[in-house]
């Protein structure tokens, strides 16, 4: 390891007390996307006592750390917002927002990103280029990294190049992992309406059953993963609410099925809509009804570009050590708002591991048991500050 990286770390792990009480702070005050109003006052108050100048986009921060020299720009993203899960009692840290919990570890995010502003702030004369810390919030609900993006996060100076990580249980901390290309998936909302005809459930043959088309095509959906799209490709069709009938002995003239189109490949994605579209409107045709799809687009795949994560993996592997560095051989199908940015700028986006060493069940993100080893926090802070000094050209 050179003594750059020796140095990250030593200084990472020497403000490790301040990283947690800032975890902690953070932990306490969870709020809904677009309502991270105590966050944001929280995160400003941080920013202020390093001598960041800072601006909000709505409940987001945009902090910028100008160095001495002209030179490149490279932004660092954490995700602000929480779920709506009640946490267990007895932790020192509870939620004191009842109804809400950091389940994903964006409170971890969060104080990373203001560990490396507090480490960069310290070598302000020798930086070369400036830093943006983007506290974005909304990446649970309505995706706050499109509007931040459209608001002109990304300019005023200009980014070069963009970095994000997210916390992982099933690593103990200590640990990372990294994939090249495609990572998390695309999403779409899906909406289909059948509509039918009303009658006595006595005499059925006076009407056009919704229950009974609708029954047809979730089956017939399934059919469009199976023989629509490759075998050596990724998608998944989820219905998750039917809705329809208003009494037991009426036949409905109308339901509503919702649920989700995920996939790895833009390619897929349009096929699947169209293909969905088609089978929706014919079986609902074939037995008698109508049928309305609409499919409304949210997340893009995050696909992570090649240098940019190469770089960064080579970094964790020098502080962490190269056993602990892992390559994640498959993406997932979950999703990311971070995937605007990296459609936007070349950049990564990585897995921090947090779970507790030696514990023998892990607790999922997203379940109101989750919690870090808050030890995590000093190596994602050591990693994101090396990274940062190399894309701006001042690593070894």
């Amino acid at each position: 390891m050179s003594d750059l990286y020796k140095d990250i770390l030593k200084e990472s792990k020497r403000i490790e007390p301040w990283l947690v009480a800032i975890r902690r702070e953070l932990h306490r005050i969870p709020e809904p996307g677009n309502e991270e109003y105590k966050t944001s006052a929280a995160i400003s108050a941080i920013l202020d006592q390093l001598e960041i100048p800072h601006s909000n986009i709505g409940t987001g921060v945009v902090g910028i750390l100008e160095g001495s020299q002209p030179g490149t720009c490279v932004a660092l993203r954490a995700d602000m917002d929480a779920l709506p899960l009640e946490e267990p009692e007895g932790r020192p840290y509870t939620s004191l927002h009842h109804g809400y919990m950091h389940a994903c570890g964006h409170d971890a995010h969060m104080t990373v990103a203001l560990g490396v502003a507090k480490l960069l702030t310290s070598r302000r004369a020798q930086l070369r280029g400036s830093v943006k810390f983007l506290f974005q919030p909304a990446e649970e609900s309505t995706g706050g990294a499109k509007p931040m993006i459209e608001a002109g996060c990304l300019e005023n100076p200009h980014v070069d190049y963009v970095l994000g990580l997210h916390v992982a249980p099933e690593l103990p901390s200590g640990k990372a992992a990294f994939k090249s290309g495609p990572f998390y998936g695309a999403s779409d909302n899906l909406e289909i309406v059948v509509k039918g005809l009303s009658a006595h459930g006595a005499h059925p043959e006076q009407g056009i059953d919704a229950i009974y088309i609708s029954a047809h095509i979730i089956q017939a959906l399934q059919s469009v993963i199976s023989r629509s799209i490759s075998p050596l490709d990724s998608a998944v069709i989820t219905i998750g609410k039917i809705q329809g009938g208003t009494r037991n002995n009426i036949i409905a003239n109308e339901v509503v099925l919702t649920g989700t189109i995920r996939t790895l490949s833009e390619v897929v994605r349009a096929t699947l809509r169209t293909r969905i579209a088609e089978l929706c409107a014919h079986t609902a045709e074939a037995l008698g009804g109508t049928c309305e799809t609409r499919i409304q687009p949210s997340y893009p795949v995050l696909s992570n570009h090649v240098p940019q994560t190469t770089l960064v993996r080579e970094i964790a592997e020098r502080i962490l050590g190269p056993e602990n560095v892992l390559d994640n051989e498959k993406p997932t199908l979950g999703v990311e708002d971070f995937a605007y940015f990296l459609q936007e700028r070349p950049g990564t986006f990585w897995h921090l591991g947090c779970g507790k060493v030696g514990q023998s069940a892990i607790t999922p993100l997203h379940s109101s048991g989750f919690d870090i080893d808050e030890s995590c926090l000093a190596y994602g802070v050591a990693v994101q500050t090396a990274s940062t000094l190399s894309l701006l050209g001042m690593g070894k």
